[in-house]
């Protein structure tokens, strides 16, 4: 098994980066979901509620800010956030910086309510849930519940199919292949067995070391066109016949670091069980 692609969401819910290499940190991919977009009160403004979020492409600037675009909207350069503390609502951190007021007006054009910028000034500051598999010590930025999503191609290739023929019972025109990036994953593995992942309890990615911390159940989220922010039923409608138990549907593994490192495309993978 080997790296096949490595991707960091500079934004969290915005579009993926694709990089040849990465830097690991205990919290994640370096430069990964360091910004998020929050409400009046502080809470998540979450993909699964504004799809548009989905279009946003971000990327780090030399300085340290983030070069904004969408579509229907003008570039936006945003310098380094250096505005005060905010409280925010994201489990195991209270507070964020907030970015340049330019940043809150451009995100509430876009999603067409109140919004604004943050910053996770140290991700040492955001512990990862115990109730998802979370230990002592152990921290995140601003992704869900784990540092890394792993998912492979195997797998997807299973699921297009699944798809496929649920689309055909459904007397519906069979869709393409789904993009990956429907699932949010940082690293997608080639050369796995379909489904190989979820019996995985420790994995090694080139010479960084990791503890699977549990399955990803899967959210609306998934059910959003990254290229085009469309919402539709796959593939949770299909994930439901195959990969439901305890009420959920999974898909992909979160792990965790137990050392930094660096990732690159093309790295050995190996597992164990």
């Amino acid at each position: 098994m080997h790296i096949a692609q490595i991707i960091v969401y500079p934004l969290k819910s915005g579009a993926g980066l694709a990089v040849p290499e990465a830097d690991l940190h205990p919290w994640g991919l370096d430069g990964d979901r360091r910004w998020a977009v929050i409400g009046e009160d502080g809470g998540n403004l979450w993909l699964g509620e504004l799809p548009r979020l989905a279009s946003v492409a971000a990327r780090p600037t030399p300085e340290g800010g983030l070069l904004l675009s969408a579509r229907g909207m003008d570039d936006l350069t945003v310098p380094p956030a250096a505005g005060e503390l905010t409280p925010v609502g994201f489990t195991g951190l209270d507070r964020a910086v907030l970015a340049a007021d330019a940043a809150h007006a451009w995100f509430t054009a876009l999603l067409g309510r109140p919004a604004r910028l943050v910053w996770l000034d140290d991700p040492r500051r955001r512990s990862i849930d115990p109730a998802h598999g979370g230990l002592p010590g152990e921290v995140v930025s601003f992704a869900w519940d784990a540092p890394l999503l792993l998912t492979s191609r195997s797998s997807a290739r299973v699921l297009d199919g699944w798809i496929a023929e649920e689309a055909a019972s459904h007397g519906e025109d069979p869709p393409g292949p789904l993009s990956p990036l429907r699932f949010r994953p940082n690293v997608i593995v080639e050369g796995a067995e379909p489904f190989e992942e979820d019996g995985w309890r420790e994995v090694r990615i080139g010479s960084v070391p990791f503890r699977v911390s549990e399955l990803c159940d899967r959210c609306a989220v998934t059910t959003i066109d990254p290229d085009t922010q469309v919402k539709g039923k796959e593939p949770l409608r299909t994930l439901a016949r195959h990969r439901k138990w305890d009420g959920k549907t999974w898909y992909g593994i979160r792990l965790v670091p137990r050392a930094p490192g660096r990732l690159r495309v093309g790295d050995p993978v190996a597992a164990v069980s």
